[in-house]
């Protein structure tokens, strides 16, 4: 089975976006060199939590660091953006790391403010067209157009044969109506809406029709916010921080992207007991939005979601405050699974410090 890992660039307390980007190229490499299969990089804007708001500049800087990895979007949000740059930068990416890149698309709101600034037109109010979004960036890249399409023989860079794998992300059962209509894989957020999770993606696979965009199968990732520790009592302290976190922004109302991502400590006095003790595992059949404890405990819980989901891929997104804590739940995951190292030039007892701040100047690998 095939791990993967989504950054959101998180903040440490007391440290600065600058140190946060460079943990996450750190992240990268460590991945690489722990035989993750892929990374891709979140896009929030104006959030204090994170420092990842344009995934296409970290995929482009961790170009050079990384090796055998996939790199690419989770997710570029494609209601603020024309589908014809969205394309021709993907396609310009692919062409920098032939055969490594991911356009992982979606969409979501920033809020009435960022969604007006990241707007061109605001003469009128955005269409809610996502399916034609989707279909024409498709299109640019597979030079699919009709022959009576304006667009039709316009190809981008016709000298890169290799196009990006593409990705539907999504929360809610219309993504996977979506991708598999549209024959591309399919990456469900199970960390935002756990009851859906299962259903989407087993209908997702039975529905899948190829339309000729790369794949002949249907290909689903379930991605699940996941927590490791050496021990049940050490994971379970270290998910304080996503836990507070979500708790902090259920009391920020309309400052919700000034909240930050609060050390397990902070995190565990400002809770109620409710939210302290919201579960990590399977209960009563019900998945939860966090899964957390020692490897054993992790393990055996995600397999329960791998089988009940039928995904071919676990992506793993976390909120652990501390970016040495993050790279060793990271570490203990690929143990678990039984993932073989890859031979890359990256220093893995440093990238598993445990203090906050580069690993090496800007995230270099060394």
């Amino acid at each position: 089975m095939k791990l993967s890992v989504v950054d959101l660039g998180t903040l440490a307390p007391g440290t600065t976006e600058t140190d946060a980007l460079a943990d996450s190229l750190a992240t990268a490499c460590h991945a690489d060199a722990r035989g993750f299969h892929r990374i891709w990089f979140a896009e929030h804007h104006l959030s204090r939590s994170g420092a990842s708001h344009h995934p296409e500049l970290l995929i482009a800087a961790a170009i050079p660091q990384t090796r055998g990895i996939r790199l690419g979007s989770g997710a570029v949000l494609m209601n603020h953006y024309s589908p014809f740059k969205v394309a021709e930068m993907f396609k310009q990416l692919e062409a920098m790391a032939p055969g490594r890149i991911d356009l992982g698309m979606g969409r979501a709101t920033a809020g009435p403010v960022i969604d007006l600034a990241l707007q061109r037109d605001r003469s009128r109010r955005i269409q809610a067209d996502h399916g034609q979004q989707i279909s024409e960036t498709l299109a640019w890249l597979y030079d699919a157009f009709p022959d009576d399409h304006p667009f039709a023989g316009h190809r981008l860079m016709p000298g890169v044969p290799e196009v990006p794998q593409t990705w539907l992300l999504g929360s809610s059962p219309n993504g996977s109506v979506l991708a598999a209509g549209l024959g591309i894989g399919y990456t469900f957020a199970g960390f935002i809406n756990p009851p859906a999770a299962a259903p989407a993606l087993r209908h997702y696979r039975e529905t899948f029709r190829p339309q000729g965009f790369g794949l002949d199968a249907p290909r689903g990732i379930l991605a699940v916010n996941v927590t490791v520790g050496d021990t049940r009592d050490e994971g379970l302290h270290l998910v304080n921080s996503a836990k507070g976190f979500y708790a902090r922004l259920g009391r920020a109302g309309r400052g919700a992207g000034q909240v930050t991502v609060p050390s397990p400590d902070e995190a565990a006095r400002e809770m109620t007991d409710d939210q302290r003790n919201e579960p990590t595992a399977i209960v009563d059949g019900s998945w939860p939005r966090f899964v957390a404890g020692g490897p054993d405990d992790v393990r055996a819980t995600l397999e329960r979601m791998l089988e009940e989901s039928g995904a071919d891929e676990l992506m793993v997104q976390d909120l652990i405050a501390d970016p040495g804590s993050r790279r060793h739940s990271h570490r203990l995951l690929a143990e678990m699974f039984g993932l073989s190292p890859r031979s890359v030039d990256v220093d893995l007892q440093n990238s598993n410090r445990t203090e906050p701040g580069p690993v090496a100047p800007r995230g270099v690998c060394r």
